[in-house]
């Protein structure tokens, strides 16, 4: 049987409008997103992302694995970064140094050394701010769209029949495949499986992952296979399909949907005119004498 995210029904400002409304205003939010690397400009993103997210209704409780993840990663990768310098490259071209830390080892012949720029200090903070925004509202949608609602929201945004349908097998195949791996875990430790006593390299490890592996693959492939049969029996895929669920939109989710088109636009023309590049405040550059 396929399960679904742990969707509840809230009184949320996400759950107030069309699902289709909603997820045409977040593509719209996460080309504005990935259109700027202003900061000025994506910390008024990452507002709206935080709006959204404490009117959800969603817990800590509920959400709580997935954002402490999401954020370590975000921190991480952004910390790399600086310290490095990749990826800023290609977004600016000078630097003007803050402090310069250098070891008093060397490796190699090399000795490490890290530069502490304005540049730096400034994409660091512009890439968590982008990356946080969009994760943030990328993570409330299997929390806010309701499970019976995938397959029509997607068709309803104009995708045809086959489309939708494989689009909502696929929101509920991690969750189905984590219940399967769990229940799979719990019963292979009734036959005294011990998870925790495994040992050894990498391909060692693998190899005594098995008694997990092998059944939770083949029951997902068994799966699948019902899932086809199935609907080669209602004859899927012949005609046009009905769907049980109908979606109708209201003034509150056109107004949604032209603020994200209105957001869109005016991203476009922004950088048409030359806004939204890469930002460093002047007044910090010439303090640094630059």
């Amino acid at each position: 049987m396929l399960v679904a995210w742990r969707y509840r029904k809230r009184k949320s400002f996400i759950q107030s409008f069309d699902p289709r409304a909603w997820l045409i205003f977040y593509a719209c939010n996460l080309v504005v997103t990935l259109f700027f690397w202003d900061l000025r400009f994506l910390l008024g993103l990452l507002g709206i992302a935080l709006f959204v997210l404490f009117t959800s209704g969603v817990t800590w409780k509920e959400m709580r694995r997935a954002f402490l993840f999401i954020i370590g990663f975000i921190v991480f990768f952004a910390f790399l970064t600086f310290l490095t310098g990749r990826g800023g490259t290609e977004v600016y071209q000078q630097e003007h140094l803050l402090a310069e830390f250098r070891a008093s080892f060397s490796l190699f012949g090399w000795t490490p050394v890290l530069k502490v720029t304005l540049e730096r200090l400034f994409f660091a903070a512009s890439q968590f701010a982008r990356i946080f925004g969009i994760a943030i509202m990328t993570i409330l949608i299997p929390y806010s769209l309701d499970p019976a609602l995938y397959g029509v929201t997607f068709r309803g945004l104009g995708l045809p029949d086959k489309i939708a349908y494989a689009m909502d097998l696929t929101m509920r195949f991690i969750p189905t495949f984590g219940r399967d791996f769990q229940l799979t875990r719990d019963a292979q430790r009734a036959r005294g499986y011990e998870l925790e006593k495994i040992r050894g390299g990498l391909i060692e490890q693998v190899r005594k992952l098995g008694p997990l592996i092998v059944p939770v693959t083949i029951h997902a492939i068994i799966g699948s296979e019902d899932i086809i049969d199935a609907m080669d029996l209602r004859a899927f895929g012949v005609g046009p399909r009905t769907w049980l669920e109908k979606l109708t939109y209201r003034t509150r989710d056109r107004l949604l949907i032209a603020f994200g088109l209105l957001l869109l636009a005016a991203a476009l023309i922004l950088m048409f005119l030359g806004y939204g590049s890469f930002w460093v405040p002047e007044s910090l550059i010439r303090a640094v004498g630059g």
